[in-house]
C-alpha cells in the first residue's frame, strides 16, 4: 500500500500545498475568447515544453513533497502526443488523478480512465446554445461535446461541468444550467469572468455571486448551503431535490483564498503559486541540467502572496496584462 509523504510545500502563511494542476500543452481545438486572445498567442516551441517523461519525473518530485493530488489541464490535455501512456505513470503514482477539457476526444479515453481510476472530470461548457457555442469557441464541436457528455454520466463519471459566465452572452442561461441537475447527479460551475492577457476583461461584463444566487432563488427558490471542502475553490449549493448541485467560484467578489493549496505547473515547465501570479520559477531548465528541484519548489512558494499575487483589492490592468493567457497558463 502507498502511502502520501507529509506536506512539506508550505507558504508563510501556514498553507500546505498539495495539489498540482500540470498544464500538458498551450496548445487547443477551441478558440474561446475569454480564454485565448482574439490575436491568438505565441506558441511555445517543442524544445520548449516538457517531455512526458520529463513530466514524470517532476510530478515524482511534487509527489515526494506531499502532493496527493494532480489535475490534468492544457491548452486541451487530450490532444497531447501519448498522453494515455502519461496518465498511465502518473495514475501510478498513488494520486488522486483528475482532469480539465473541452470534452471533444473525451470519448477516446473513458476506457481508459476507467482502468486507471481517473474518476473526476471538468468539462468546459460555456452555453447548451449550439449557435453560441460557435460564437464563443470559434470551433462548432457542440455535437460531439454534448454526447461525450451523457456518456460519462452513463458510465457513471464524476462530471463537473465548468461555465464561465459573460454578461450578455450566457448568463440567461444559469437557470438552464441548474436544471440540468434535477434528475442527473452532477455538478455545475459557474465561474465568474476573470482577467487575463489580451482577453479585453471588463468587469461590467461579469456576473457576481451574488447576482447568480438571485436567479436561481428567482425560479427554484433558495438553494440548500452544502458544506464545502477545507480547499474548495467555489460555494457549494444544491436546489432541494434535485439530484445534483451546483457551484460559483467567485475570485473576484468573494476569493477563496484562505485555503488555497493549489501549485500549477506549465506546459514549458514553470512553477506558478497563483493562477494571477506574474512571477513564475523555472523547474525544467535546472531539472534538465541534472540539479536537485527540490529547494527550488520550497524556496518559491514562500513567494506566494496571500490573494490573488498581491490583487487584494481590485484587479489592476497593469498586473494582470504581465501575466500570461488562460489557455498559456493552464486552465
Amino acid at each position: 500500500m502507498k502511502t502520501t509523504p507529509k506536506p512539506q510545500i508550505i507558504d508563510n502563511f501556514g498553507r500546505e500545498h498539495t495539489y498540482l494542476r500540470i498544464s500538458l500543452t498551450d496548445r487547443c481545438n477551441l478558440r474561446c475568447f475569454y480564454c485565448m486572445p482574439e490575436d491568438g498567442i505565441e506558441l511555445a516551441d517543442k524544445s520548449e515544453i516538457m517531455t512526458l517523461e520529463e513530466i514524470v519525473s517532476i510530478a515524482k518530485i511534487f509527489r515526494s513533497l506531499g502532493v496527493d493530488t494532480i489535475r490534468l489541464t492544457g491548452g486541451e490535455p487530450l490532444i497531447r502526443n501519448n498522453a494515455e501512456w502519461l496518465i498511465r505513470e502518473l495514475a501510478d503514482l498513488g494520486v488522486t488523478l483528475k482532469l480539465t477539457t473541452n470534452g471533444i476526444i473525451l470519448d477516446k479515453y473513458f476506457d481508459l480512465f476507467q482502468e486507471v481510476g481517473l474518476k473526476r472530470i471538468n468539462i468546459s461548457l460555456d452555453t447548451l446554445e449550439k449557435s453560441k457555442s460557435v460564437f464563443i469557441a470559434k470551433r462548432d464541436y457542440f455535437d460531439r461535446i454534448m454526447k461525450n457528455i451523457h456518456t460519462a454520466i452513463d458510465m457513471d463519471f464524476d462530471i463537473k461541468l465548468n461555465i464561465v459566465l459573460i454578461k450578455g452572452v450566457n448568463d440567461m442561461e444559469i437557470n438552464d444550467f441548474v436544471d440540468l441537475t434535477r434528475n442527473k447527479n452532477i455538478g455545475v460551475k459557474f465561474i465568474e469572468f476573470m482577467p487575463f492577457k489580451g482577453n479585453e476583461w471588463d468587469w461590467d461584463k461579469g456576473v457576481s455571486k451574488d447576482e447568480i444566487l438571485k436567479k436561481v432563488s428567482s425560479k427554484f427558490g433558495d438553494p440548500e448551503k452544502l458544506e464545502d471542502s477545507k480547499h474548495s475553490t467555489s460555494a457549494n449549493y444544491k436546489v432541494p431535490g434535485f439530484e445534483g448541485n451546483f457551484g460559483i467560484v467567485s475570485t473576484i467578489t468573494n476569493p477563496f483564498c484562505a485555503g488555497c493549496n493549489r501549485i500549477r505547473l506549465t506546459s514549458d515547465g514553470k512553477m506558478k503559486n497563483c493562477l494571477f501570479a506574474t512571477a513564475e520559477t523555472d523547474l525544467l531548465t535546472p531539472h534538465r541540467n541534472g540539479e536537485s528541484i527540490e529547494n527550488i519548489i520550497l524556496s518559491s512558494i514562500k513567494e506566494k502572496k496571500f490573494s490573488r499575487d498581491g490583487m487584494d483589492v481590485e484587479m489592476k490592468k497593469e498586473h494582470y496584462e504581465q501575466n500570461r493567457s488562460m489557455t498559456s497558463i493552464g486552465g
